[in-house]
């Protein structure tokens, strides 16, 4: 388990005798080595490497290093010509990179003593004389050409004049000048905005992507901020309305002492998904069955059963979602129709007991048939009820509520069915068109928040599924995946570079409080947070790998809290502090530009890609632990971390 901080944090800065020395003679072309994960408490080493005299030599020797650490070094260069570099310019920089990954041996090291860093549209260099009209991308030197985009993952270290990023590797600039790195952010917040929404970044330009009730999300810095610091009064012991201060006991992160339990799953059997239980069992869905596994206070185990898939069509393939229903003894299995698309035609519905599938629905309105992208239950802890028979679906263009009874309100016969039996559309909505949808999620109450290909969340009531509540902007990139706090205050987008948490409180004309699922929320709307990892673990985790699945930790009782945030980034599982990423005084917020962005998070590493992770459900939070246990999956092994809070 490895902090955020552990590799990344190596004060860039340079001493006026070293970068004299430097200018002087190029003997040494390493300036530090950050200490990995594993050893964060050993000293840095600032051992230098000899460097070769000429640049040409100096390609040449990070080539090597290429080789070694299997770090590309020169991505996308520029085919034109380089920036010139002058040392008197704002945008002069020096330019390192992080070779070694986690290793003991990872460092930074030099890889320009002096470039500019430039953003150019694509297609400036060529020798076309139509203006460019591609989009907006970072130059540096002739060793960096990347597109300005969240893929980047840029940090900035305002004390340091330095920003770390992304582009094939993992690089820093160091600005000579402390004009030049504030240039650099406001441009590069230009671009970014440009190449996300296809205009400029004016006034106009953000007043016609966000409207004028999310004016703080086009101006985060003009935003109010009080929402933040209220959100904090659940939890603090101190006065109410009273900022807690940037540190405390009860905001250190809470993952200090972890005590692991791993066993493998059953063998041809690899883990596809994971559906928790908050009753007695949780089940890993893998290939050919449903492996059933005990819950306890300290993780999940096998109790040596399994459910293998058998009954109904003799095309049904490894479902893709499993949804528990009926104070979970049956699970919805719900496959694709087609490869590589997430639409099914229907769902199977799985006898836990019996260990069979006992009946095959087909999703239909007005006697045709269609398809769902996905489907969650009506409420958090609806799986619970052993009355159940309703559930939500999505699809691009649809939000219902699917019922297992028939039209008088009775169960189906599934028994004496002589075909398919119909789920019964009961309520809903089909949009004409451009809605996207992609995933959503349902509150305590049965309020819904879905997340569309554009970036869009919309809340709807559990009343009305025509018209949204509210509508939150995108910020460019697709959302993923949803979860909801119990009681619809919190909101949590994943998308591919970052998490999005947004509040959805708001005080009405009458100063009552209520949640934009219950009402138009104004412009009194906060800005909100986003959630990353630093330049360093984004690259570690491997270029295709993705955040998936950000969730909550699992409350279904009023008056409880939340604790934490976890989601999948490859082989990471990566864990935040809710009540510290909600604080407004917290450290990585402070001389933020932009909407601000958390980067305090724990990570667990595994051997092979993780399939998912979630905390078990708050019951299971034993009186020496802040939080139930932390389930990670990974296609042959489960493993459960129990949280002690004895630090």
């Amino acid at each position: 388990m490895g902090g955020s901080h552990s590799r990344e944090d190596l004060d860039l800065s340079d001493s006026d005798s070293e970068d004299a020395e430097s200018r002087a003679s190029d003997n040494s072309s390493d300036y530090g080595t950050p200490p990995p994960a594993s050893a964060s408490s050993k000293a840095a080493s600032g051992a230098g490497a000899a460097t070769p005299a000429s640049i040409d030599a100096i390609d040449r020797h990070l080539r090597s290093l290429h080789l070694k650490y299997n770090e590309p070094i020169s991505p996308n260069p520029s085919p034109g010509l380089a920036p010139t570099a002058n040392p008197a310019a704002l945008n002069a920089v020096k330019l390192y990179l992080h070779i070694g990954g986690s290793s003991p041996s990872a460092k930074w090291i030099v890889s320009d003593r002096l470039a500019a860093a430039s953003f150019v549209r694509a297609g400036d260099d060529e020798d076309d004389d139509a203006p460019a009209s591609g989009p907006w991308c970072l130059v540096v030197g002739s060793k960096i050409r990347a597109r300005v985009g969240p893929e980047l993952q840029l940090k900035t270290f305002p004390a340091q004049r330095r920003v770390d990023f992304v582009a094939d590797g993992v690089w820093a600039l160091k600005f000579l000048h402390a004009d030049g790195f504030g240039d650099f952010c406001a441009k590069y917040h230009s671009c970014l905005f440009e190449n996300s929404y296809g205009v400029a970044a004016t006034d106009e330009g953000r007043a016609k992507v966000f409207g004028k009730d999310f004016a703080a999300w086009a101006r985060p810095e003009d935003g109010d901020e009080s929402i933040w610091e209220d959100a904090t009064d659940g939890f603090s012991p101190g006065p109410k309305r009273s900022p807690m201060p940037p540190r405390t006991p009860a905001m250190k992160p809470l993952m200090e002492d972890l005590r692991e339990f791993e066993e493998p799953v059953e063998e041809g059997s690899g883990i596809q998904s994971l559906a928790l239980g908050a009753l007695d069992n949780s089940f890993l869905v893998g290939d050919s069955g449903i492996q059933v596994v005990r819950n306890f206070e300290h993780g999940i185990h096998g109790k040596g059963m399994s459910v293998k898939f058998s009954g109904g069509s003799t095309n049904f393939s490894t479902p893709k979602k499993a949804l528990l229903m009926r104070a979970e003894t049956n699970m919805l299995l719900m496959s694709p129709a087609t490869d590589g698309k997430p639409h099914a035609k229907g769902v199977h519905q799985l006898d836990i007991e019996t260990g069979k599938v006992v009946s095959e629905w087909k999703f239909e309105k007005d006697g045709a048939d269609i398809n769902m992208r996905d489907i969650t239950n009506d409420s958090k802890g609806a799986q619970m009820d052993p009355s159940e028979s309703t559930f939500l679906g999505l699809d691009d263009n649809r939000l219902c509520r699917w019922d297992m009874r028939d039209r008088r309100g009775i169960v189906q016969n599934l028994a004496t069915a002589t075909e398919s039996p119909v789920l019964q559309w009961t309520q809903g909505h089909q949009f004409s068109r451009g809605t996207n949808f992609q995933c959503f999620a349902s509150t305590g109450d049965g309020s819904i928040v879905v997340g569309s290909l554009d970036g869009k969340i919309r809340l709807y009531s559990k009343s009305s599924m025509r018209m949204a509540k509210t509508a939150f902007p995108g910020l460019g990139s697709p959302i993923t995946h949803l979860d909801v706090t119990y009681d619809g205050k919190w909101i949590l987008g994943t998308t591919d570079t970052y998490l999005i948490l947004i509040c959805t409180i708001f005080i009405d004309k009458d100063g009552k409080e209520k949640t934009g699922f219950s009402g138009r929320m104004g412009h009194r709307i906060a800005a909100p947070r986003l959630l990353k990892l630093n330049p360093l673990d984004s690259h570690l985790a491997g270029a295709n790998n993705r955040f998936r699945e950000g969730r909550f930790s699992w409350v279904t009782e009023n008056g409880k809290q939340e604790r934490h945030l976890v989601a999948t980034v490859g082989k990471y599982s990566v864990v935040w502090n809710f009540l510290q990423v909600k604080n407004s005084q917290h450290e990585c917020y402070q001389y933020q530009e932009g909407l601000k962005s958390c980067y305090c998070y724990k990570v667990i590493l595994k051997d092979e890609s993780i399939v998912a992770s979630r905390f078990m459900h708050d019951k299971y939070a034993i009186s020496d632990s802040p939080e139930a246990p932390l389930v990670v999956a990974t296609p042959m092994k489960v493993s459960s971390f129990s949280i002690s809070s004895r630090h």
